[in-house]
């Protein structure tokens, strides 16, 4: 091992020598790859921040049991299931509670700018938490009134006005549809993809806002286990008692049935894929026309070396030490522009765009591989040239 390392140190770098020795290529080349980082890492963070907000809601559910409609395609088109599935489910041993919760997209108007906007409201039973979120849960109370809604205080949109009142014990109205609701508390939630943010009620204020949708047909179904019982052999009673109208899901695959409609079947998660794949490729090319031309440029002096007697393989370990340094030197602005980037998409959009360790390991590693590649490409003609051809 001291062998390798003194070999190593007493190695002349010309991969590095012959990059530095043109600085503009070389800043070229670094600018490449810094691009397409940048291209990746926001095409895989707003990717990911599909996959985040729109799951949010799946996985704040309290409730042990999940029971959708076998035609629900995701929370925003769940369908619904007749509410008698409840009562049977509660039937089953081990089922302590089995609570409807009914989920609806609202066109409301922004009580501070008058716009009309997307909201995701959310109808279940005041007396039972169905969210794990504390701040809403700590207010419930107040919407066993008639038309009373806890509103998100991180929606998207300008909404500081009403927030203000609201936290001074204040009460805003505003218009959904044709009936007007109040809102008398806040909490911290999120915008998505599909909704600029959350509105929560009780069952019976959410059926005033939706008249076409009767309480006996239920969005989702919240089923609460008796301490001790293992959910997933409560599931599979439940499967076997239940008619095949409805899926029974727990936590994790309720969270899963979302997902796998946003990988699966979602446009926009297949264009942030594609985007990341043409970053990959912008990449590649860039970097292959930088040491296409340090091949072409250096082809006689590469001559001489085999001529010396270097084999194929020391002259394309000089190409691939070049491929290297420009990919981990360019990955540094690629990976620090893109801190900033995911900083000001937040501000602008309220989604959970931020940078994760494992995102930025996978970026270099496809940095390396891209970079490898054109490397590879890059020495397709230095291994075919003979000496006796280059004087």
């Amino acid at each position: 091992m001291l062998g390798l390392i003194q070999k190593i140190q007493r190695r002349t770098p010309l991969g590095w020598l012959q990059l530095t020795r043109h600085k503009g290529r070389f800043i070229v080349a670094l600018s490449g790859i810094a691009f397409a980082d940048i291209l990746m890492f926001m095409q895989l963070g707003f990717q990911s921040s599909l996959y985040d907000s729109n799951t949010s809601l799946n996985r704040e559910v309290l409730a042990d049991i999940v029971l959708i409609s076998s035609q629900a395609k995701n929370t925003q088109n769940l369908s619904t299931f007749p509410r008698n599935r409840l009562l049977e489910a509660s039937d089953v041993l081990g089922v302590k509670a089995a609570e409807p919760m009914y989920i609806g997209m609202v066109s409301w108007r922004n009580p501070q700018t008058r716009k009309k906007v997307q909201i995701q409201a959310i109808g279940f039973n005041p007396e039972i938490p169905a969210l794990n979120i504390p701040e809403a849960n700590a207010q419930l109370d107040k919407i066993q009134l008639p038309d009373r809604f806890l509103f998100d205080k991180a929606a998207r949109g300008e909404y500081d006005q009403v927030f203000a009142q609201v936290e001074a014990g204040e009460e805003v109205s505003t218009e959904i549809g044709r009936r007007t609701i109040t809102v008398n508390g806040l909490f911290k939630f999120g915008a998505s993809f599909a909704a600029d943010g959350l509105l929560l009620s009780s069952d019976d204020n959410f059926l005033r806002l939706f008249p076409s949708q009767k309480a006996s047909s239920v969005n989702v179904g919240l089923i609460y286990l008796k301490p001790g019982y293992d959910p997933l052999q409560v599931v599979n009673q439940l499967k076997a008692h239940l008619p095949d109208d409805v899926k029974v899901l727990t936590n994790k695959e309720f969270v899963q049935f979302e997902l796998d409609v946003l990988t699966k079947e979602s446009p926009i998660a297949f264009v942030f894929g594609f985007g990341v794949a043409m970053g990959f490729l912008i990449g590649v090319i860039i970097v292959y026309q930088i040491l296409s031309t340090d091949v072409n440029s250096h082809l006689k002096e590469y001559a001489t070396f085999k001529a010396m007697g270097y084999g194929n393989n020391y002259l394309l370990g000089i190409i691939f030490e070049e491929a290297i340094i420009i990919a981990a030197i360019g990955f540094i602005p690629g990976f620090f522009i893109p801190l900033g980037l995911y900083a000001v998409a937040a501000t602008a959009t309220s989604l959970p765009i931020y940078m994760t360790v494992e995102r930025a390991i996978t970026v270099f590693i496809l940095t390396v591989i891209l970079c490898g590649i054109s490397g590879a490409i890059a020495t397709q003609k230095l291994q075919s040239a003979d000496p006796a051809d280059m004087f």
